[in-house]
């Protein structure tokens, strides 16, 4: 597809995979996967300087990945359910992932599942590990935006910026109605951005509230900043982004209304955090610890 002379936008790009001999390898999964290599890593490291076993993030990842793609697939199926159930549909659709359609929401439900299942296997505090994971989780989604990038999809309403984003006319993404030089913002680049201005947020928190530069997992703080960052953030996507087919409550998307959720979930879970900091005591060794936890 050839895309009208624009002076000033950002492209798409024409292919969304490689085929090497017989294997065919999606940018969108290689993204993800790349993600997911990232926030093992990262998170491996802050449990390892918590006093647990860095390699421990990667058991805790075997069981945490596939419980959140299946989570992640079955929550955009259930909400887009014109997108797969309509007379003479190939029903095996539902579970092509690779073609992109996968939730974070439904990843991070299902996959706490897995987490709960690894951590009680490695024998690490269920919300010791969540705060390890945080900053990590906020690069992974980052990356795997570059997936959406490639398969032409996550894009907002019309824009007549600069920055505006070419999408192919005979995607089935492409929404009716619309002249084809329509340029859309590319929410897949603001989701970007956002999520890693997050991750450095919550670090930068972490060294302000524990004043000697060690983060100390466990007391939620950092969980709570990850849910209101992304779900304050995801909120705001969610109301720019143009997606017919979403199932809606009372008119609403049932994206806008779980972030918004999630976002007051993680302001709990952050005065709760800070009730557990101020209650932490001296020990001996001159650590600190948290009644109660």
């Amino acid at each position: 597809m050839t895309f009208p002379q624009l002076t000033a936008s950002i492209p798409s790009p024409d292919i969304s995979y490689i085929d090497l001999g017989p294997f065919r390898l999606h940018f969108y999964a290689i993204f993800i996967l790349i993600g997911v290599v990232l926030a093992v890593l990262l998170t491996g490291r802050r449990i390892s300087a918590s006093g647990f076993k860095g390699g421990d993030a990667i058991d805790i990842a075997l069981w945490a990945v596939p419980f959140g793609i299946v989570g992640a697939r079955l929550y955009h199926v259930v909400t887009h359910p014109g997108d797969y159930f309509y007379p003479g549909a190939d029903l095996l659709k539902v579970l092509y992932v690779w073609e992109g359609g996968i939730a974070i929401f439904g990843a991070v439900v299902f996959g706490l599942v897995g987490i709960w299942i690894g951590a009680r296997r490695t024998k690490i505090p269920f919300l010791v590990f969540l705060d390890a994971l945080a900053p990590g989780m906020l690069i992974a989604q980052a990356v795997g935006r570059i997936g959406n990038y490639f398969n032409q999809e996550l894009f907002g309403s019309p824009t007549t910026l600069p920055w505006g984003l070419q999408i192919d006319p005979s995607r089935p993404a492409f929404p009716a109605g619309f002249p084809e030089d329509t340029l859309f913002h590319p929410l897949f680049l603001y989701e970007l951005l956002w999520n890693l201005v997050g991750a450095a947020t919550i670090l930068l928190v972490e060294r302000a509230v524990f004043r000697d530069r060690r983060p100390r997992p466990g007391t939620g703080l950092s969980l709570g900043l990850y849910l209101v960052w992304y779900g304050i953030g995801r909120a705001w996507f969610e109301w720019l982004r143009l997606d017919p087919t979403e199932l809606l409550v009372a008119g609403v998307k049932i994206n806008l209304l779980t972030a918004l959720a999630a976002a007051v979930v993680g302001i709990l879970i952050i005065v709760n955090a800070r009730r557990v900091e101020r209650r932490r005591v001296p020990e001996p060794n001159g650590e600190l610890a948290a009644e109660g936890l």
